[in-house]
């Protein structure tokens, strides 16, 4: 292959890249979170773990769920149920959080709290090398 031609491969692979990553983002289901969704809780099913070994265990190269909120809401609560050993990587507008399953959530990745408005995206990962399905329930309301 020529010097002049490797140059013009090279963007294009780039490019393709970028378009093909962009469209693997775009597959991430959306769900728009306001203070009055309903059914509240919402329930979503996936499949939990992923190839990409992350700090929150093993994840999908692209989220599994999308956030969007409308609004800041005073409290919001995820929870993961899985019959492996779920993870809950949240990538969004406060920053990057992992949750683990511990003992006072029952052994299910849970977070509840204030959530400021924007865009997060949910990673269900897996501490095994399994992939296991997952429902992970979203709701406005206190235990």
């Amino acid at each position: 292959m020529e010097t002049g031609a490797l140059f013009m491969v090279v963007p294009a692979v780039l490019a393709m890249s970028l378009v093909l990553t962009d469209v693997s983002m775009a597959d991430a289901p959306v769900v728009q979170i306001n203070s009055k969704f309903q059914p509240d809780p919402l329930v979503v099913n996936g499949k939990s773990g992923g190839k990409v070994k992350s700090d929150c265990g093993n994840i999908a190269a692209s989220p599994n769920q999308i956030l969007q909120v409308k609004d800041s809401l005073p409290y919001l609560r995820l929870t993961v149920e899985s019959s492996g050993k779920p993870t809950l990587l949240i990538d969004g507008p406060g920053g990057r959080f992992c949750v683990l399953a511990d003992s006072y959530s029952g052994g299910k990745p849970e977070i509840s709290g204030y959530w400021q408005a924007g865009r997060y995206s949910l990673y269900v990962g897996e501490l095994s090398q399994q992939e296991s399905t997952y429902t992970l329930s979203i709701s406005l309301q206190k235990k």
